[in-house]
């Protein structure tokens, strides 16, 4: 199967009206070409280091009790609720 073809049955997968295949299959191409330039890079054999930590130089945790009811610091509460900001799309 072409790219052409592989276009349109993607396409046609994601329910997308595609009129002209043909002007995404340069783009396909170039996407495929950066690809092999990332899997010819070889990462998989390079070893990140991590510096370590040692136990005994982090901090011991600790109980500190709160008295006052922490959703009822929030700004937009009521009752059981906390009204959040509107979602922008």
């Amino acid at each position: 199967m072409g790219i052409e073809e592989e276009i349109e049955h993607v396409s046609k997968l994601m329910k997308i009206d595609i009129d002209d295949h043909k002007e995404h299959v340069e783009k396909v191409r170039m996407m495929i070409s950066y690809f092999d330039i990332l899997d010819s890079a070889g990462v998989e054999s390079e070893e990140i280091s991590v510096h370590e930590i040692s136990l005994s130089n982090l901090r011991d945790d600790e109980y500190i009790p709160f008295n006052e009811k922490l959703i009822e610091q929030l700004k937009h509460y009521k009752g059981t609720y906390v009204r959040a900001p509107k979602m922008s799309s």
